[in-house]
């Protein structure tokens, strides 16, 4: 049949029919990638979500624009694999004369490591990378990386820093659980302040430098605890990132846009925002220290997997949703059913600006809450969530959790420079898990109690 009406088009036709075919399926297959609608439901009442309760997302965000806390504010939810809401409040500038949209681009910081986090997770799978290796044998340099203890003479008070072996070598599952010894550098330990003074921030950030430059001076500095005996954030899903492009073979900005942005349909995500989108890029925080690996609006060939992305509240629904779905999102399987986060258990973990109440790891796992746990790691009063639930925030205030009880994900994205104003962006985390409200149509979800916000 094909070969009769091949005989009967002509061939100056046929090579316009052949193109023109190939692109009408292209076409076809992005728009399939984009199944997963994310305009709202025209009726939130049909997701069990009341509609004056969502309200008061918008009017809570407009409250905190007024005072001077954000200039603007990004928020989405979605539940059943359906948008309840999408919505804008304030301006994309400092300067506040440009409206925000829901389409704004926002660097998401330390949101980064979730999505390094799978990435690595899925090179596991396929036998490519294997956790319980030491990182050694992908990096050769954290070898003989020492640890640093900080110890004080009782005599004159002075405290010093020795050094000693690790007692077993750091693993790849030890970076996705942040239980390396890898810190950040914000801290009055003596580690830390190697960290400010080794010029580790100063010359190891450029743009047009490159992660495996960055790692390689990071080893050449001690471990701040040993290997998995503590949880403390830091450069562990950097270091998680480089594991990556050694072990795939490939930058991590191409292992990223091939095997996750583009077949979830997250097209505004990635480590630079080009040209073509710079007018929806919401502008950095007044007096905020912008670094050279935080400038996102140049290319870089330094691709941070632990604070280095940009993104959208309609991609990062995609994502959460894949996730949600165990691992898969409208024919595109990226993780086994199986695939669960490896948490830090119950590791000591070391204040941070993060919630100590949860089960850390991949991402911060809400538990059980049983009376059996340590006072600090059961739920907080006041944080709705079911056992279960995961989340995870950015520096900058970008936040997002995921409730798989209530089939439900939710997301806000600001820009705040932290200690630059009395308002903190954590501390927006649990305004936006109470605002919104259901409209209880079951039993079960009517006694629940504390829960995702269902009231």
């Amino acid at each position: 049949m094909l070969s009769l009406i091949s005989r009967n088009i002509p061939k100056s036709l046929w090579g316009r029919i052949v193109p023109t075919f190939v692109v009408l399926i292209a076409v076809f297959a992005m728009w399939r990638s984009f199944a997963y609608d994310i305009a709202p439901v025209s009726d939130p009442g049909a997701l069990e979500f009341s509609s004056s309760r969502l309200a008061r997302i918008a009017a809570w965000q407009q409250t905190q624009i007024d005072a001077g806390a954000f200039s603007g504010a990004v928020a989405a939810i979605a539940r059943n694999g359906k948008v309840a809401y999408l919505g804008a409040a304030g301006y994309r500038d400092r300067d506040k004369t440009i409206p925000l949209q829901p389409d704004a681009i926002f660097w998401i910081a330390s949101m980064t490591k979730p999505v390094t986090s799978v990435a690595a997770m899925m090179l596991v799978e396929e036998g490519r990378l294997d956790l319980a290796a030491p990182v050694h044998r992908y990096l050769p340099e954290f070898k003989d990386m020492m640890v640093g203890v900080e110890t004080t003479d009782p005599a004159s008070g002075q405290s010093r820093l020795t050094l000693e072996p690790q007692k077993r070598p750091m693993t790849v599952e030890d970076l996705l659980r942040h239980t390396s010894g890898l810190v950040y550098e914000g801290g009055n330990t003596a580690v830390q302040k190697l960290y400010r003074e080794s010029g580790l921030y100063d010359t190891g950030l450029a743009r047009d430098g490159t992660l495996n430059d960055f790692v390689s001076r990071l080893a050449r500095l001690p471990l701040a605890h040993q290997p998995g005996e503590v949880w403390e954030y830091g450069h562990s899903a950097d270091v998680l990132g480089r594991v990556i492009e050694v072990a795939s073979r490939q930058p991590l900005d191409r292992f990223l846009d091939s095997r996750l942005f583009q077949p979830l349909g997250m097209i505004d995500t990635g480590f630079w925002v080009p040209p073509e989108k710079l007018a929806r890029l919401v502008d950095a925080p007044a007096g905020a220290r912008i670094r050279p690996d935080r400038d996102v609006t140049k290319p870089t060939t330094l691709f941070s997997g632990g604070g280095g992305l940009v993104s959208t509240a309609a991609d990062y629904l995609r994502f959460g949703q894949m996730l949600l779905n165990n691992g898969e999102l409208d024919g595109a399987r990226i993780l086994s059913p199986a695939n669960r986060p490896p948490d830090a258990g119950r590791i000591r973990c070391r204040p941070t600006f993060n919630s100590p109440a949860a089960t850390w790891g991949r991402v911060a796992v809400r538990p059980s809450g049983s009376a059996s746990g340590s006072a600090a790691m059961r739920p907080r009063a006041g944080w709705p969530g079911s056992v279960g639930s995961f989340t995870w925030s950015g520096l900058w205030g970008t936040y997002f959790w995921i409730d798989p009880a209530e089939r439900l994900i939710a997301i806000q994205l600001i820009q705040v420079a932290v200690g630059l104003r009395p308002f903190h962006p954590s501390f927006s985390q649990p305004d936006l898990r109470r605002l919104p409200g259901s409209r209880p149509r079951r039993a079960d979800i009517r006694n629940r109690g504390d829960r995702s916000g269902l009231a």
